[in-house]
Protein backbone atom coordinates (compact mmCIF):
# COMPACT_ATOMS: atom_id res chain seq x y z
CA UNK A 1 0.00 0.00 0.00
CA UNK A 2 1.50 3.65 -0.83
CA UNK A 3 0.96 6.61 0.99
CA UNK A 4 0.66 9.63 -0.74
CA UNK A 5 -0.30 13.72 -0.58
CA UNK A 6 -1.79 15.90 -3.35
CA UNK A 7 -1.21 19.71 -3.41
CA UNK A 8 -3.09 21.38 -5.90
CA UNK A 9 -5.85 17.98 -5.57
CA UNK A 10 -8.50 20.05 -7.01
CA UNK A 11 -6.56 21.27 -10.55
CA UNK A 12 -6.03 19.19 -13.47
CA UNK A 13 -2.73 17.04 -12.41
CA UNK A 14 -4.75 17.05 -8.96
CA UNK A 15 -8.13 15.63 -10.33
CA UNK A 16 -6.33 13.03 -12.69
CA UNK A 17 -4.08 11.92 -9.86
CA UNK A 18 -7.14 11.12 -7.93
CA UNK A 19 -8.57 9.32 -11.63
CA UNK A 20 -5.20 6.92 -10.56
CA UNK A 21 -5.72 6.24 -7.28
CA UNK A 22 -9.25 5.21 -8.01
CA UNK A 23 -8.13 2.72 -10.72
CA UNK A 24 -6.10 1.39 -8.62
CA UNK A 25 -6.89 -0.11 -4.92
CA UNK A 26 -3.45 -0.02 -3.01
CA UNK A 27 -2.84 4.08 -2.99
CA UNK A 28 -4.31 5.23 0.26
CA UNK A 29 -4.15 9.53 0.30
CA UNK A 30 -3.17 10.76 3.31
CA UNK A 31 -3.47 14.77 2.50
CA UNK A 32 -5.14 17.33 0.09
CA UNK A 33 -4.61 20.94 -0.47
CA UNK A 34 -6.20 22.88 -2.63
CA UNK A 35 -6.77 26.45 -3.18
CA UNK A 36 -10.09 28.09 -2.86
CA UNK A 37 -12.50 25.50 -4.93
CA UNK A 38 -14.40 23.67 -1.26
CA UNK A 39 -16.74 22.38 -3.26
CA UNK A 40 -14.82 19.69 -4.88
CA UNK A 41 -12.29 19.17 -2.03
CA UNK A 42 -15.23 18.30 -0.04
CA UNK A 43 -16.33 15.56 -2.28
CA UNK A 44 -12.52 14.47 -2.72
CA UNK A 45 -12.70 14.42 1.07
CA UNK A 46 -15.66 12.25 1.40
CA UNK A 47 -14.49 9.90 -1.07
CA UNK A 48 -10.61 9.78 -0.42
CA UNK A 49 -10.63 9.83 3.60
CA UNK A 50 -7.54 12.02 3.76
CA UNK A 51 -6.34 12.94 7.57
CA UNK A 52 -5.56 16.77 6.47
CA UNK A 53 -7.20 18.58 4.03
CA UNK A 54 -5.74 22.32 3.37
CA UNK A 55 -6.89 25.21 2.08
CA UNK A 56 -5.02 28.51 1.19
CA UNK A 57 -7.88 30.46 2.10
CA UNK A 58 -8.69 30.91 5.94
CA UNK A 59 -12.05 31.76 5.53
CA UNK A 60 -13.05 29.17 2.80
CA UNK A 61 -11.36 26.49 5.25
CA UNK A 62 -13.62 27.43 7.84
CA UNK A 63 -16.67 27.10 5.68
CA UNK A 64 -14.68 24.10 4.94
CA UNK A 65 -14.60 22.51 8.49
CA UNK A 66 -18.09 23.16 9.48
CA UNK A 67 -19.34 21.42 5.94
CA UNK A 68 -17.41 18.16 7.24
CA UNK A 69 -17.56 18.25 10.53
CA UNK A 70 -18.98 15.01 10.94
CA UNK A 71 -15.76 13.15 9.18
CA UNK A 72 -12.32 12.69 10.96
CA UNK A 73 -10.55 14.96 8.88
CA UNK A 74 -8.42 18.10 9.77
CA UNK A 75 -8.52 20.97 8.09
CA UNK A 76 -6.25 23.84 8.32
CA UNK A 77 -5.23 26.99 5.95
CA UNK A 78 -2.40 29.05 4.61
CA UNK A 79 1.04 27.94 3.71
CA UNK A 80 1.70 26.66 6.94
CA UNK A 81 -1.37 23.97 6.18
CA UNK A 82 0.22 23.50 3.04
CA UNK A 83 3.25 22.71 5.18
CA UNK A 84 1.78 20.54 7.21
CA UNK A 85 -0.34 18.43 4.07
CA UNK A 86 3.45 17.93 2.57
CA UNK A 87 5.27 16.88 5.71
CA UNK A 88 1.98 14.73 6.56
CA UNK A 89 3.81 11.71 8.09
CA UNK A 90 2.56 8.41 6.76
CA UNK A 91 2.70 9.81 3.61
CA UNK A 92 5.97 8.48 1.46
CA UNK A 93 5.16 10.64 -2.00
CA UNK A 94 3.94 14.03 -2.39
CA UNK A 95 2.70 15.02 -5.80
CA UNK A 96 3.37 18.76 -5.99
CA UNK A 97 0.38 19.66 -8.39
CA UNK A 98 -0.13 23.59 -7.41
CA UNK A 99 0.54 26.26 -9.98
CA UNK A 100 3.32 29.12 -9.42
CA UNK A 101 5.97 29.26 -6.92
CA UNK A 102 3.87 28.74 -4.45
CA UNK A 103 5.00 25.37 -4.32
CA UNK A 104 9.05 26.10 -3.75
CA UNK A 105 8.49 25.62 0.06
CA UNK A 106 6.50 22.75 0.11
CA UNK A 107 8.57 21.41 -2.14
CA UNK A 108 11.31 21.57 -0.09
CA UNK A 109 10.05 20.77 3.36
CA UNK A 110 8.81 17.14 1.80
CA UNK A 111 12.23 16.88 0.86
CA UNK A 112 13.76 17.27 4.17
CA UNK A 113 10.57 15.03 5.84
CA UNK A 114 12.58 12.41 3.33
CA UNK A 115 9.08 12.24 1.13
CA UNK A 116 9.63 11.10 -2.40
CA UNK A 117 8.17 14.20 -4.63
CA UNK A 118 5.88 13.31 -8.38
CA UNK A 119 6.75 16.69 -9.55
CA UNK A 120 4.25 18.88 -11.66
CA UNK A 121 5.28 22.25 -10.27
CA UNK A 122 7.74 23.74 -12.98
CA UNK A 123 8.62 26.69 -10.93
CA UNK A 124 10.28 24.59 -7.93
CA UNK A 125 13.08 23.57 -10.58
CA UNK A 126 13.46 26.81 -12.72
CA UNK A 127 13.07 29.08 -10.49
CA UNK A 128 15.33 26.99 -7.15
CA UNK A 129 16.56 23.83 -8.97
CA UNK A 130 20.74 24.48 -7.64
CA UNK A 131 18.83 24.14 -3.86
CA UNK A 132 16.41 21.30 -5.01
CA UNK A 133 18.57 19.05 -7.00
CA UNK A 134 21.55 19.49 -4.20
CA UNK A 135 18.74 18.73 -1.37
CA UNK A 136 17.34 15.47 -3.28
CA UNK A 137 21.23 13.91 -3.29
CA UNK A 138 21.35 15.17 0.35
CA UNK A 139 18.47 13.45 1.71
CA UNK A 140 18.39 10.46 -0.61
CA UNK A 141 15.03 11.13 -1.82
CA UNK A 142 13.55 11.12 -5.47
CA UNK A 143 12.39 13.47 -7.91
CA UNK A 144 9.78 11.27 -10.58
CA UNK A 145 8.94 13.88 -13.22
CA UNK A 146 4.86 14.40 -13.70
CA UNK A 147 5.50 16.07 -16.54
CA UNK A 148 4.83 14.41 -19.81
CA UNK A 149 7.80 15.68 -21.50
CA UNK A 150 9.96 15.12 -18.00
CA UNK A 151 8.68 11.60 -17.64
CA UNK A 152 9.44 10.60 -21.71
CA UNK A 153 13.43 11.70 -21.19
CA UNK A 154 13.20 10.37 -17.50
CA UNK A 155 11.61 6.57 -19.15
CA UNK A 156 14.23 6.20 -21.71
CA UNK A 157 16.99 6.75 -19.15
CA UNK A 158 15.90 3.59 -17.79
CA UNK A 159 19.17 1.11 -18.27
CA UNK A 160 21.09 3.87 -19.62
CA UNK A 161 22.07 5.92 -16.66
CA UNK A 162 25.48 5.24 -16.99
CA UNK A 163 26.08 6.40 -20.60
CA UNK A 164 26.24 9.75 -20.72
CA UNK A 165 23.46 11.81 -22.70
CA UNK A 166 24.38 14.12 -25.98
CA UNK A 167 21.27 15.79 -26.24
CA UNK A 168 17.74 15.96 -25.00
CA UNK A 169 14.88 16.54 -28.01
CA UNK A 170 12.74 18.22 -26.10
CA UNK A 171 8.71 18.09 -28.14
CA UNK A 172 6.42 20.51 -27.96
CA UNK A 173 2.91 20.02 -29.77
CA UNK A 174 3.36 23.84 -30.75
CA UNK A 175 0.16 25.10 -29.66
CA UNK A 176 -3.06 26.38 -30.91
CA UNK A 177 -0.82 28.91 -33.11
CA UNK A 178 1.22 26.90 -35.02
CA UNK A 179 2.43 28.20 -37.88
CA UNK A 180 1.05 32.03 -37.39
CA UNK A 181 2.66 35.32 -38.00
CA UNK A 182 3.58 37.69 -35.21
CA UNK A 183 1.04 39.86 -37.12
CA UNK A 184 -1.87 37.46 -36.97
CA UNK A 185 -1.71 36.78 -33.30
CA UNK A 186 -1.96 41.07 -32.77
CA UNK A 187 -5.78 40.28 -32.55
CA UNK A 188 -5.61 36.69 -30.24
CA UNK A 189 -8.33 36.71 -27.78
CA UNK A 190 -8.06 34.82 -24.67
CA UNK A 191 -11.00 32.47 -25.94
CA UNK A 192 -8.36 31.44 -29.00
CA UNK A 193 -5.05 31.04 -26.77
CA UNK A 194 -7.28 28.28 -24.20
CA UNK A 195 -8.08 26.15 -27.43
CA UNK A 196 -5.12 24.01 -27.24
CA UNK A 197 -5.50 21.16 -30.02
CA UNK A 198 -4.02 17.63 -28.31
CA UNK A 199 -4.29 18.88 -24.25
CA UNK A 200 -7.04 19.74 -21.45
CA UNK A 201 -5.27 21.61 -18.90
CA UNK A 202 -5.55 24.11 -16.67
CA UNK A 203 -6.05 28.06 -18.05
CA UNK A 204 -2.45 29.16 -17.01
CA UNK A 205 -0.82 26.24 -18.62
CA UNK A 206 -2.25 26.27 -21.78
CA UNK A 207 -1.83 29.89 -22.33
CA UNK A 208 1.80 29.16 -21.64
CA UNK A 209 1.69 26.50 -24.49
CA UNK A 210 0.23 29.06 -26.64
CA UNK A 211 2.82 31.68 -26.21
CA UNK A 212 5.51 28.23 -25.74
CA UNK A 213 7.01 30.03 -22.71
CA UNK A 214 5.45 26.62 -20.76
CA UNK A 215 8.21 24.91 -23.40
CA UNK A 216 10.75 27.19 -22.42
CA UNK A 217 10.09 26.51 -18.82
CA UNK A 218 10.43 22.89 -19.83
CA UNK A 219 13.86 23.29 -21.13
CA UNK A 220 15.03 24.74 -18.05
CA UNK A 221 13.37 22.16 -16.01
CA UNK A 222 15.46 19.42 -18.13
CA UNK A 223 18.61 21.08 -17.77
CA UNK A 224 18.43 20.80 -13.62
CA UNK A 225 16.34 17.24 -13.61
CA UNK A 226 18.75 15.54 -15.93
CA UNK A 227 21.87 17.21 -15.02
CA UNK A 228 23.09 18.42 -18.88
CA UNK A 229 23.63 22.59 -20.01
CA UNK A 230 21.17 24.48 -21.74
CA UNK A 231 22.75 23.77 -24.77
CA UNK A 232 21.94 20.12 -24.73
CA UNK A 233 18.31 20.51 -24.50
CA UNK A 234 16.52 21.13 -28.18
CA UNK A 235 12.84 21.62 -28.87
CA UNK A 236 11.37 20.00 -31.71
CA UNK A 237 7.92 20.60 -32.84
CA UNK A 238 5.81 17.18 -32.93
CA UNK A 239 2.13 18.68 -33.54
CA UNK A 240 0.62 15.62 -33.35
CA UNK A 241 1.64 15.12 -29.61
CA UNK A 242 2.76 11.25 -29.94
CA UNK A 243 6.73 11.52 -29.48
CA UNK A 244 6.57 12.63 -25.71
CA UNK A 245 10.32 13.46 -26.03
CA UNK A 246 13.79 11.84 -27.01
CA UNK A 247 17.45 11.13 -25.61
CA UNK A 248 20.44 11.12 -27.50
CA UNK A 249 23.03 9.49 -27.08
CA UNK A 250 27.08 10.21 -27.71
CA UNK A 251 26.83 6.84 -30.42
CA UNK A 252 24.08 8.80 -32.47
CA UNK A 253 21.20 6.27 -30.71
CA UNK A 254 18.22 8.30 -30.13
CA UNK A 255 15.38 6.55 -27.67
CA UNK A 256 11.99 7.86 -28.15
CA UNK A 257 9.16 7.43 -25.40
CA UNK A 258 5.42 7.53 -27.31
CA UNK A 259 1.91 7.17 -26.43
CA UNK A 260 -1.42 8.81 -26.60
CA UNK A 261 -1.93 12.49 -25.08
CA UNK A 262 -2.95 11.41 -21.68
CA UNK A 263 -1.35 12.79 -18.20
CA UNK A 264 -2.29 9.86 -16.11
CA UNK A 265 0.26 7.79 -18.14
CA UNK A 266 3.44 9.59 -16.69
CA UNK A 267 0.91 10.40 -12.98
CA UNK A 268 1.13 6.80 -12.70
CA UNK A 269 4.27 6.01 -13.49
CA UNK A 270 5.99 8.47 -11.39
CA UNK A 271 3.43 6.45 -8.01
CA UNK A 272 4.77 3.70 -9.02
CA UNK A 273 8.11 3.59 -10.42
CA UNK A 274 10.32 1.34 -11.74
CA UNK A 275 6.95 -0.47 -11.82
CA UNK A 276 4.33 -0.65 -14.71
CA UNK A 277 0.86 -0.76 -14.53
CA UNK A 278 -2.33 -1.33 -16.48
CA UNK A 279 -3.70 1.80 -17.73
CA UNK A 280 -7.02 1.98 -19.54
CA UNK A 281 -7.73 4.31 -22.44
CA UNK A 282 -6.92 4.39 -25.99
CA UNK A 283 -3.70 3.04 -27.33
CA UNK A 284 -1.91 4.38 -30.07
CA UNK A 285 -2.83 2.86 -33.40
CA UNK A 286 -0.21 3.44 -36.27
CA UNK A 287 -2.08 2.83 -39.18
CA UNK A 288 -4.86 5.28 -38.28
CA UNK A 289 -2.12 8.11 -37.51
CA UNK A 290 -0.42 7.51 -40.62
CA UNK A 291 2.40 9.70 -40.07
CA UNK A 292 4.61 11.89 -37.29
CA UNK A 293 6.20 14.73 -38.41
CA UNK A 294 8.49 17.58 -36.85
CA UNK A 295 9.05 21.29 -37.83
CA UNK A 296 11.87 23.57 -35.81
CA UNK A 297 10.32 26.11 -33.25
CA UNK A 298 9.73 29.69 -34.81
CA UNK A 299 11.54 31.73 -32.56
CA UNK A 300 10.38 34.73 -33.85
CA UNK A 301 6.95 34.75 -33.66
CA UNK A 302 7.09 32.99 -30.22
CA UNK A 303 10.17 35.01 -28.71
CA UNK A 304 9.05 33.45 -25.12
CA UNK A 305 11.11 30.41 -26.05
CA UNK A 306 14.13 32.32 -26.83
CA UNK A 307 14.41 34.46 -23.79
CA UNK A 308 13.66 31.14 -21.54
CA UNK A 309 16.99 29.85 -23.18
CA UNK A 310 18.65 33.83 -22.04
CA UNK A 311 17.25 33.33 -18.24
CA UNK A 312 18.37 29.40 -18.46
CA UNK A 313 22.21 30.38 -19.05
CA UNK A 314 22.24 33.33 -17.34
CA UNK A 315 21.01 31.70 -14.39
CA UNK A 316 20.88 33.14 -10.66
CA UNK A 317 17.64 35.09 -10.11
CA UNK A 318 16.74 35.64 -13.77
CA UNK A 319 14.60 31.99 -13.94
CA UNK A 320 12.89 33.42 -11.03
CA UNK A 321 12.20 37.08 -12.98
CA UNK A 322 10.97 35.17 -16.60
CA UNK A 323 8.63 32.89 -14.50
CA UNK A 324 7.32 35.56 -12.14
CA UNK A 325 6.79 38.03 -15.19
CA UNK A 326 4.76 35.37 -16.92
CA UNK A 327 3.09 34.46 -14.15
CA UNK A 328 1.39 38.51 -13.57
CA UNK A 329 1.66 38.72 -17.73
CA UNK A 330 -0.76 35.62 -18.34
CA UNK A 331 -3.08 36.39 -15.36
CA UNK A 332 -3.45 39.88 -16.78
CA UNK A 333 -4.14 38.99 -20.38
CA UNK A 334 -6.52 36.20 -18.78
CA UNK A 335 -8.28 39.22 -16.93
CA UNK A 336 -8.59 40.64 -20.22
CA UNK A 337 -6.20 43.75 -19.28
CA UNK A 338 -3.70 43.02 -21.98
CA UNK A 339 -2.98 42.59 -25.34
CA UNK A 340 -1.90 39.05 -25.78
CA UNK A 341 1.56 39.74 -27.05
CA UNK A 342 2.18 42.29 -24.43
CA UNK A 343 2.59 38.87 -22.31
CA UNK A 344 6.87 38.29 -24.10
CA UNK A 345 6.98 42.09 -24.14
CA UNK A 346 6.47 42.09 -20.08
CA UNK A 347 9.28 39.14 -19.91
CA UNK A 348 11.25 40.92 -21.24
CA UNK A 349 11.06 43.76 -19.83
CA UNK A 350 11.36 42.70 -16.58
CA UNK A 351 14.42 40.85 -17.43
CA UNK A 352 16.35 43.77 -18.91
CA UNK A 353 15.36 45.64 -15.62
CA UNK A 354 16.56 43.30 -13.32
CA UNK A 355 19.98 42.68 -11.54
CA UNK A 356 21.01 39.35 -11.44
CA UNK A 357 21.77 37.38 -7.62
CA UNK A 358 24.00 34.41 -8.43
CA UNK A 359 23.09 31.08 -6.06
CA UNK A 360 20.15 32.65 -4.46
CA UNK A 361 18.61 31.69 -1.82
CA UNK A 362 14.90 30.54 -1.27
CA UNK A 363 14.21 34.08 0.41
CA UNK A 364 16.12 35.84 -2.51
CA UNK A 365 13.93 33.88 -5.37
CA UNK A 366 11.40 35.20 -3.52
CA UNK A 367 12.76 38.67 -3.16
CA UNK A 368 13.03 38.27 -7.00
CA UNK A 369 9.50 37.74 -7.29
CA UNK A 370 7.94 40.46 -5.10
CA UNK A 371 10.44 42.47 -6.93
CA UNK A 372 9.28 41.54 -10.63
CA UNK A 373 5.87 41.77 -9.85
CA UNK A 374 6.64 45.44 -8.33
CA UNK A 375 7.88 46.02 -11.47
CA UNK A 376 4.94 45.51 -13.61
CA UNK A 377 2.45 46.79 -11.42
CA UNK A 378 4.15 49.87 -11.72
CA UNK A 379 4.09 49.61 -15.67
CA UNK A 380 1.44 48.02 -16.67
Amino acid sequence: MKTISILGSTGSIGTQTLDVVRANKDIKVAALAAGQNIDRLEAQIREFLPRLAAVWDEKKAGELRARVRDLDVRIVSGMEGLLEAATEPSAQIVVTAVVGMIGIRPTIAAMEAGKDIALANKETLVTAGHRIMELAAEKGVRILPVDSEHSAIFQCLNGERENPIHRILLTASGGPFRGRTREELRQVRVEDALKHPNWAMGRKITIDSSTMVNKGLEVMEARWLFGVSMDQVTVVVQPQSVIHSMVEFEDGAVMAQLGTPDMKLPIQYALYYPQRRFLAGERLDFAKLGQITFEAPDFETFPGLALAYRAGKRGGTLPTVFNAANELAVQKFLNREIEYLAITDIIEAAMEAHRVTEHPTVEEILDAERETYDFIKGRW
